[in-house]
């Protein structure tokens, strides 16, 4: 039987041989493919620093601390994004304050910022995500965050390439964390990015993403002469991206484009193929900007079906497609709100969301014939089940 994932890495011979290289070469964690791979990512961004790292999540921790974020501080997210986006504010003794996302865009909702702000003392970040690699509202976010003085922390998972109002996303806010977990619009495996134009929160970041040592490691154990001294001048962490990843990343960046325009052809197919159906396809706020794609999250109108979302899931997978849902938002899981004393009512935007969504399959080597198997699968069900 045909089945189509979720989700599947593209990589060819170019990234196996980069790999075999760096296997060969006798150096296996960070060291000149990781190099090049920040060079290149600078350039692609159009950034002047750019840092690797071994998750977003790493990323994400690493950039709290470069601003400075500390116990006590409070910093807004959104409820409709995955654990790690919050988690790393509780890392720095922080508290998390939630606010619901626009229902179009599934992005946060700067007006529920707002509130926010103006609730709140003590508030010194905003987290938003780029849901699907559509770019969140930056423009109100940092009317925001001038007027409150706030830093923005962006959070670009999902988000490579993306701009915003024809800027790419990574040159906005104080400092962009990008993902290259092996589901993401490029990936290293494991990894990710940080990058900022901003020297300090540039400087802080290569300090502690290893231990908190004053020198690259790299640079100590490549250099000619004698150079095995260095210092510790924080209590840092270990979270440096390895040159095995580094490889991969280097090709993956150079086909980034190429990948988007595969995945935006998709969504295009999808757009045509479930034109009539009880459905609604993902709300576009500026066709002009570069949307990633790396989400596709089709609204079921459960009011026009006889089936739950669940149930529409379950027969998609017994006629061999997979799915996910992005996400189960976090008012939703039981430490955010138990802890936090979340409520369904309190986001009802995301609630609504979370009942009706999935995510189909949109990766970038899907075949025609694969486009067209997803799209006849969703039609058979939405068809059948119709009332």
């Amino acid at each position: 039987m045909t089945f189509i994932p979720y989700s599947r890495p593209v990589l060819d011979e170019t990234e196996i041989e980069e790999v075999v290289d760096t296997l060969r070469s006798g150096w296996l964690t960070t060291g000149p493919k990781v190099a090049q791979f920040e060079k290149d990512f600078t350039t692609f961004i159009g950034c002047k620093h750019a840092l690797a790292v071994n998750s977003a999540t790493s990323g994400l921790h690493l950039a709290l601390e470069a601003l400075g974020i500390g116990e006590g501080d409070k910093v807004i997210t959104t409820v409709h994004t995955f654990t790690a986006s919050a988690e790393v504010i509780r890392y720095m003794g922080a508290e998390p304050l939630f606010a619901d996302i626009n229902p179009d865009t599934f992005c946060i909702d700067p007006e529920h910022v707002r509130t926010l702000l103006e609730m709140h003392d003590g508030v010194k970040c905003i987290i938003p995500v780029h849901y699907g690699g559509q770019a969140a509202d930056m423009t109100a976010l940092m009317a925001l965050a001038k007027e409150f003085d706030v830093r923005i922390l962006e959070d670009a998972a999902h988000a490579l390439p993306c701009t915003h109002n024809g800027q790419m996303v990574g040159t906005i806010g104080d400092v962009t964390v990008f993902s290259f977990y092996a589901n993401k619009t490029i990936t290293t495996g494991e990894g990710g990015m940080v990058v900022t134009n901003n020297e300090a929160i540039a400087k802080r970041i290569k300090v502690m993403r290893l231990h908190g040592i004053n020198r690259d490691v790299f640079d100590r154990f490549t250099s000619k002469s004698p150079s095995w001294y260095y210092e510790v001048v924080a209590p840092g962490f270990k979270y440096n991206m390895m040159d095995i990843c580094g490889a991969l990343g280097i090709h993956q960046l150079k086909k980034a484009h190429t990948f988007q325009k595969q995945r935006k052809h998709i969504a295009d197919r999808y757009e045509e193929g479930f034109a009539g159906l009880p459905v609604e396809t993902p709300g576009i706020v500026n066709p002009e900007d570069f949307h990633a794609w790396h989400i596709y999250a089709l609204r079921l109108n459960l009011a026009e079906l006889t089936i739950s979302r669940d149930e529409f899931i379950e027969k998609l997978s017994e006629k061999g497609v997979g799915t996910s849902v992005h996400y189960i938002p976090l008012h939703r899981m039981p430490y955010w709100r138990d802890t936090y004393a979340l409520e369904d009512a309190m986001f009802p935007n995301s609630t609504a969301v979370f009942d009706r969504i999935i995510s189909l399959p949109n990766f970038a080597s899907m075949a025609e014939d694969d486009i067209t198997f997803v799209i006849n699968a969703v039609c058979e069900v939405a068809t059948t089940y119709k009332k």
